[in-house]
C-alpha cells in the first residue's frame, strides 16, 4: 500500500509599494530572511472598462432593481436564511 503525504502549498504575501524606488532594497532584504522561496514582482492593474456586455447587465440589472424585482438582505444572517431557503 502506497503512503501518500500532502505537502502545504506555500504561502504568499503581496505588499504594495507608494514608492517604486523601495523596490530593489525590500526585495533584497526579502532575500535575507530564511524560509523565503521567491520574489518575483508584479504590477496591478484594475481595469476600469465596462465592456457593452457589461453595461447592457448593470442596465438590466438597474430595470430589476426599479420595478422591485430583486432580492435584499440587510443582514448577513438574513442573507444565509435566504441562500438555505433555496
Amino acid at each position: 500500500m502506497a503512503t501518500v503525504t500532502s505537502v502545504p502549498k506555500p504561502a504568499q504575501m503581496i505588499i504594495t509599494l507608494d514608492d517604486n524606488a523601495l523596490v530593489a532594497d525590500i526585495k533584497r532584504a526579502l532575500k535575507l530572511i530564511r524560509g523565503i522561496a521567491s520574489v518575483r514582482m508584479a504590477t496591478i492593474s484594475d481595469d476600469n472598462t465596462i465592456t457593452p456586455a457589461l453595461r447592457r447587465s448593470i442596465d438590466k440589472a438597474r430595470r430589476e432593481y426599479a420595478k422591485g424585482e430583486t432580492i435584499s438582505c440587510s443582514t448577513p444572517e438574513e442573507m444565509q436564511r435566504y441562500f438555505d431557503s433555496l
